[in-house]
């Protein structure tokens, strides 16, 4: 069976600030981890590194500027392979609605529950991110 983590909240930002936060190196590295790289563009890999862990490369499959954006893991040392990362945006009273999903799970394990948990946490350092222009992203000032 094919599980998912999902999270939907609200950004009280334009939603062309959250899109830039979600697909530019410079974004993803404020709220996710300063450890980013890559090409943000489609075909793109981008690689996220975690302090001396390697962390996952991921393809851009999929770009609707301001509307979703879709990764698909090609890399990774914790069994992410072949998993999606969907992010899909819309307007919802004068603020952005996030939709985010991480797709491709087996079980609902201990490991899901860890990455759920840490996808909530990161999902709110985008939210500061966008709000305030400071998120907590893995290796920031911010980040505890």
């Amino acid at each position: 069976m094919d599980h998912s983590i999902k999270h939907l909240f609200h950004i009280d930002a334009s939603i062309e600030k959250v899109y830039e936060a979600i697909s530019t190196i410079e974004g993803l590295s404020n709220w996710w981890t300063v450890q980013t790289q890559g090409e943000a563009s489609p075909g793109g890999i981008i690689r996220f590194d975690f302090g001396d862990f390697q962390g996952p490369k991921m393809k851009v499959s999929e770009e609707k500027p301001n509307e979703k954006l879709v990764w698909e893991c090609t890399e990774s040392t914790h069994g992410w392979i072949g998993h999606t990362f969907v992010f899909t945006l819309d307007e919802n009273e004068g603020k952005t609605r996030v939709r985010f999903s991480h797709n491709g799970w087996d079980e609902q394990g201990d490991f899901y529950a860890i990455c759920s948990f840490s996808w909530g946490r990161y999902m709110e350092s985008l939210r500061q991110y966008c709000q305030t222009g400071t998120g907590e992203a893995f290796g920031s000032e911010g980040y505890r």
